[in-house]
């Protein structure tokens, strides 16, 4: 069952996760843990939190699964990553929003976990979000981003080619890229949910 491109379902036995009930309740509870945890950008991570503007339509719809399924989110993160600071607090949101219970795990901390959700199976890419039901079943997951900020991310890409990694030019260049990522954050928040809802309608249809 795929909603999108950028949502999996695993094969394997569920039962053969390490992500058990207890461990799943292991992870921060909030986003404020969250906050209380990491080093560094804790202003961007604060700054998508703060910003986003979520449309409630998503919200209650994903409130009525939560209810009567009782849909609970894993997010496995760092606090270096550009789509960790879009993606992670958005999950904290909805938790919040819904009731959803969220826990959030740092990924170099957990690499059990990591490697369930490999990108490809080979790579560690982050954000994974995780869902499950009442019982701790694997629902489905998704990384790094959803398909309308892969589709709007490639174009401004473009924008660090030709400069040498780690050179004035090429920081300009990274600094030109992110803030034209800010710019296009909201509507990247937004498709994620859709995408959670996408995959849930997909698991209950």
């Amino acid at each position: 069952m795929t909603a999108s491109s950028t949502i999996t379902v695993k094969t394997h036995n569920p039962q053969d996760s390490v992500v058990t009930s207890d461990r799943f309740g292991e992870g921060f509870a909030s986003f404020s843990e969250w906050m209380d945890s990491i080093e560094l950008n804790k202003e961007k991570f604060q700054m998508h939190y703060d910003e986003w503007e979520h449309d409630q339509a998503d919200i209650d719809k994903v409130r009525q699964y939560v209810e009567s399924k009782g849909i609970k989110a894993l997010c496995i993160g760092e606090d270096w990553c550009p789509d960790v600071w879009r993606g992670l607090p958005v999950i904290s949101r909805i938790g919040e929003l819904t009731g959803m219970e969220v826990r959030l795990f740092q990924r170099d901390e957990n690499p059990d976990i990591m490697d369930e959700f490999l990108k490809d199976g080979e790579f560690e890419s982050i954000p994974v979000v995780v869902l499950y039901d009442a019982d701790h079943n694997y629902l489905g997951h998704w990384i790094e981003r959803a398909d309308q900020a892969n589709a709007e991310m490639q174009p401004l890409l473009s924008m660090l080619h030709g400069h040498e990694r780690g050179s004035d030019e090429w920081q300009e260049a990274r600094n030109n890229y992110l803030t034209k990522t800010v710019e296009l954050a909201q509507g990247w928040r937004n498709a994620q949910v859709k995408e959670m809802l996408a995959l849930l309608d997909e698991v209950y249809a």
